[in-house]
Formats: structure tokens, C-alpha cells, sequence
């Protein structure tokens, strides 16, 4: 018998108990799943942020912990988790991912807000350029960002990715280091952030980055708040630099009232909302990866500590 322990939230054991009992089943595996295994007796943690579990140090007989999560910055860091980690990126997550940036990157190509908000009986017709004479950038080529990099590009959009670590995505213009991230933000129309939350990327936007963008682009982040210095986004919107900012993740969350996002004419919002982790499909890849361990095969989705995800 493997023993599981769930750790999240309270809340989030009604949602995950029958898909992941399930997924257990349709694999084969002989599974004990729980919130209260004593620590000795664990075999695999399933993890997310908020739960019970901060100290790793007991859970001795622990072979592995599968994180629900695709970002993995609150634990990542953590000296008591010895074990491996592995994050959260299965089928649901990119798909949610490419469905709402693509909503978005196609809303701002083509106009929408104008035509949503209303003309006050004003025939105005604006015709947007075709996809294919519109540039989109996307920093970070990992798999969410490849998938939409795929998606942009199966719509004939000019795409242009930017990863620290040089890739290839096949039709799509990547670059890498310093020097590729200025060659790309300096043709991005409208530009999609998608990298992972460390010391290095914390502001990849700012004062600096936000001027190489042509003047008007649009920015759009769905990755991680920390990516881009607030104060200097909204001297850009102010300016005119940036046309406009929908903004999925930020520093705090939920966003606070009295933050000049919600007011602000060229911001959208959304609640954290881009791609979220559905209990069917994480629970199929934690199964998989749990029978891949009791095989002997490697883990999918390994977190790399040195890199921080």
C-alpha cells in the first residue's frame, strides 16, 4: 500500500479526494490517501500552498512532493524539503493558458474594447491589420509558453519568444540572453509575459525594458506579479509608452482595493483566472507520476533548485 498525504488547503480535499482516488484506480496503484498520515508513513505529498505541511524534516520515508501548482516560489527555498519536487503542468493548465491569452491577444489585435464599450453612434470603421502583420512577443518559452507560442503562430501571428536559456519552437523566432530580450521587445506589438518567478526575473519589466517596447504595445501578464515594477507600468500607461496592461497575477493577491489597477482607464484585470489547476487532469498526472517513481523512471515536471522552477 502507498500512502498519500493531501496537503492543501481545507477546502480543496472535497474537490481533489474522487479525482485523485480515481486517477489511483485507473493506474493500478494501491493507494492509502489522506490529510492525517502520520509523517514516518508517507510515501508521496501531494502539495499546495496554504496547507499544513511547512516542515518537511519528518516526513522521512517521503519519495517525492507533487505540487499542484505550476509556480513553486513559496516552497521552492524551503531547507526542510529534501525530497524531490515537481510542479503542476498537465493538460488543463495549457489549455486554460492558451485560451485566455489567445482571448486576450486577439482582443487587443482586433480592437474589441472600442466596439464593447460602445461609439456613441459614431460610424467609425477601424480595420485591424491581418495577424500575420502583427508582432506578439512572449518572454518565457517553457510549456505554457511554447503552447501559446504554438497557438498564436497556428493563427498566423508573428511570433517572438524570449527564454534565458536558448530554445527552439518551430516557427517562431527565439532568442535568448540580454541582448535577445531587447531584440524582442523592440518588435512587440504586444507582448506576453510567461516566465517563472525568481531573483532574475523579478522586474523584468521596468523603466528601462517598458521603453524598448514601440510606443502603444500592449502588455499582458498572466506569469507572475513580480515580473514587472508596478510604478514603472503605470508611468508608462500615463505616458502614452504603453496603450494599455491586462494584468492577471499580481504582487499581492487578492489585488487591494485601493490599488490604482482597478481605476485606471488602460488596465484591465482579471482575478488570478489565466490557468487553473483542475482537479481530473492534475489528478491523472500525479497518479502517472507516482507510477513512474514506483517504476524506477524518472519524475515529470522535476523542479530544478538551482533555477527555482
Amino acid at each position: 500500500m502507498i500512502n498519500v498525504l493531501f496537503s492543501a488547503r481545507s477546502d480543496r480535499w472535497p474537490q481533489y479526494r474522487q479525482p485523485l482516488a480515481d486517477a489511483f484506480l485507473k493506474a493500478g496503484l494501491k493507494v492509502d490517501l489522506s490529510c492525517d498520515h502520520a509523517p514516518e508513513t508517507v510515501d508521496y505529498i501531494v502539495f499546495a500552498p496554504g496547507g499544513p505541511v511547512s516542515d518537511f524534516t519528518p516526513f522521512t520515508r517521503c519519495k517525492a512532493v507533487l505540487g499542484l501548482w505550476a509556480g513553486v516560489e513559496t516552497v521552492v527555498d524551503n531547507p526542510t524539503l529534501t525530497q524531490p519536487l515537481t510542479r503542476m503542468v498537465d493538460s488543463g493548465l495549457r489549455e486554460g493558458m492558451v485560451e485566455w491569452v489567445t482571448g486576450h491577444v486577439l482582443r487587443h489585435h482586433l480592437g474589441m474594447d472600442a466596439h464593447i464599450t460602445g461609439q456613441d453612434g459614431n460610424w467609425q470603421p477601424e480595420i485591424p491589420p491581418l495577424a500575420r502583420h502583427r508582432t506578439v512577443g512572449i518572454l518565457g518559452l517553457g510549456a505554457l509558453g511554447t503552447a501559446c507560442a504554438l497557438a498564436l503562430r497556428g493563427l498566423r501571428f508573428d511570433v517572438a519568444g524570449w527564454s534565458r536559456r536558448e530554445k527552439q519552437v518551430e516557427g517562431v523566432a527565439c532568442f535568448h540572453g540580454p541582448e535577445g530580450l531587447h531584440q524582442v521587445l523592440a518588435r512587440s506589438e504586444i507582448l506576453v509575459l510567461l516566465l517563472p518567478q525568481t531573483p532574475e526575473t523579478e522586474n523584468t519589466l521596468d523603466a528601462q525594458t517598458l521603453a524598448m517596447l514601440p510606443r502603444g504595445a500592449v502588455v499582458i501578464n498572466p506569469g507572475r506579479g513580480p515580473l514587472i515594477d508596478d510604478a514603472a507600468l503605470l508611468s508608462a500607461l500615463d505616458s502614452g509608452q504603453i496603450g494599455h496592461a491586462t494584468l492577471d497575477v499580481f504582487r499581492t493577491e487578492p489585488l487591494p482595493p485601493e490599488s490604482p489597477f482597478w481605476q485606471h482607464p488602460k488596465v484591465t484585470v482579471t482575478p488570478h483566472i489565466a490557468s487553473a489547476t483542475r482537479p481530473d487532469s492534475a489528478a491523472q498526472l500525479i497518479a502517472g507520476n507516482i507510477l513512474r517513481a514506483e517504476g524506477g523512471r524518472p519524475l515529470l515536471n522535476l523542479v530544478d533548485r538551482a533555477a527555482g522552477y
